[in-house]
């Protein structure tokens, strides 16, 4: 607030000092209404970062709920210079014997020496107008149509322009001081049912040999991927492409080179464990968030955001008690406890990982039985991810509610804040008007003052 100055003080009092003093006291109501609001601003945000950290908990769980996400493999290949392989949670445990005999290919034809140009910008059309045509295997013909100065570069630019499945590119077969300049042109799909064909060619290149010069040279063959799978009983698959998702059930394989591998699949059982380790850091992140805005200050006489919070106590009720269940149906494990969880003092969670590791590695079923949902029986995982969605229901969850209530209080309080802020300018104009003319008065008055006074003396002295 600016100090409020008066000049030429008719009585020495400085009412600018009165006034800011009196707008002080006025402002009182006001200041505790902006701190009301600031301290629901703060516990509004703390309760937004409380419903990210319970999404973060039940993305955990996500990861744990369905066999199909439960369940972890990974894949090693005795030479990756011939595939590699990847395992998805669908894949069977397992050693495989590939042999890879040939890989797929994309087809790629060259114009023939004999019809080669010095130039790339040399024409090539010697009528008015002519037109090329391709396809790419069983697919419908291409034609672009070239005016009478076209170009070998106009025409690898008009066959790159339709997108169609072929690029056309230009090599010097020739020197650099004789130059031969011929077209060449590759499909951008691999496998013998994606080869080209030269339906029409008007141009001088003469890629159909209409001329008995011409034609096509082949650089590479259209050839599919062949592999086999087995050592005494075996079954060959031919594929379009070197990307295998169908030789064994659930790995994709990427074959690179001709040769024999060994493939194992396996249990990745160290992958579930750091699913479960995350699934119980989540968890602690919920606890350790809401213990630290839980604290009261005895000196202070203030408590956190979550101080006396009906809302948080139902959210850590909720959570504990999903993470905490019994499972029913579940044999050798029917709690979190039996696999290494174990309850701190302070709410928070411990992971023995030994116990854990033991527990995938020695009964992965009843591990993967007590987290899952199945046959009817809801896991551990989705009973955790039904309370976040409890708690967030967009109607009628407890964090949406109190979020809601939060904003409602702040709003209203924003409104009379600024009822109030009008009439503390009111006010202060008031004050204003108000102690000018009682500084003008005494202004008025000092000067009769001594006026008088000057004259009393002037009496006095002829008396005298």
């Amino acid at each position: 607030m600016a100090t409020i100055s008066f000049g030429g003080l008719g009585n020495g009092v400085d009412f600018g000092q009165v006034i800011d003093q009196m707008l002080k006291v006025a402002r009182l109501p006001v200041d505790r209404l902006n701190d009301r609001k600031a301290v629901l601003n703060s516990k509004n945000t703390d309760y937004a970062t409380l419903g990210t950290k319970l999404i973060m908990l039940q993305s955990a769980a996500d990861k744990l709920k369905r066999a199909s996400l439960f369940d972890r493999s990974s894949a090693s290949v005795s030479d990756e210079t011939v595939l590699t392989a990847t395992a998805s949670s669908t894949a069977t445990p397992g050693t495989y014997q590939i042999q890879v005999t040939r890989l797929a290919q994309s087809h790629q034809l060259v114009s023939k020496a004999a019809k080669a140009v010095a130039s790339t910008t040399t024409d090539i059309v010697s009528g008015s107008s002519a037109t090329f045509t391709f396809r790419v295997g069983s697919g419908a013909d291409q034609t672009v149509t070239l005016g009478a100065t076209a170009t070998l570069e106009d025409l690898r630019d008009q066959i790159n322009d339709l997108g169609a499945g072929v690029t056309a590119s230009i090599i010097n077969a020739g020197s650099d001081t004789t130059p031969a300049y011929r077209l060449v042109l590759t499909s951008t799909s691999t496998g013998a049912g994606n080869a080209i064909t030269i339906v029409t060619d008007e141009t001088d290149l003469d890629l159909t040999n209409g001329s008995g010069t011409g034609g096509t040279d082949t650089l590479q063959a259209a050839q599919d991927a062949e592999v086999i799978v087995g050592s005494s009983s075996t079954v060959t698959l031919t594929r379009s492409g070197n990307v295998l998702t169908d030789a064994i059930n659930g790995v994709t394989l990427t074959i690179k080179d001709t040769g024999t591998v060994q493939v194992s699949v396996e249990r990745d059982g160290n992958a579930v464990k750091s699913n479960i380790m995350a699934l119980a850091t989540a968890y602690n992140d919920v606890v350790k968030f809401i213990n630290e805005r839980t604290t009261y200050d005895a000196v202070t006489k203030k408590g956190g955001n979550f101080f006396n919070e009906p809302t948080v106590r139902t959210v850590l009720s909720q959570v504990r008690t999903a993470l905490s269940a019994t499972v029913s149906g579940a044999s050798t494990f029917s709690t979190v406890g039996e696999i290494g969880f174990k309850t701190e003092r302070d709410g928070t969670i411990t992971v023995d990982e030994a116990k854990l590791s033991a527990a995938i590695n020695e009964n992965y079923a009843a591990v993967k039985t007590l987290f899952i949902t199945q046959g009817g029986v809801t896991g551990i995982a989705q009973l955790i991810v039904d309370a976040v969605d409890r708690l967030d229901d967009i109607e009628f969850g407890s964090i949406t509610l109190r979020k809601q209530g939060l904003t409602k209080t702040i709003v209203d309080l924003t409104g009379e804040i600024a009822k109030k802020e009008d009439a503390l300018a009111l006010y202060e104009e008031r004050l204003k008007r108000q102690y000018a003319a009682l500084d003008a008065l005494l202004r008025q008055l000092s000067s009769q003052s001594s006026f008088l006074t000057a004259r009393d003396a002037v009496v006095a002295k002829r008396t005298f």
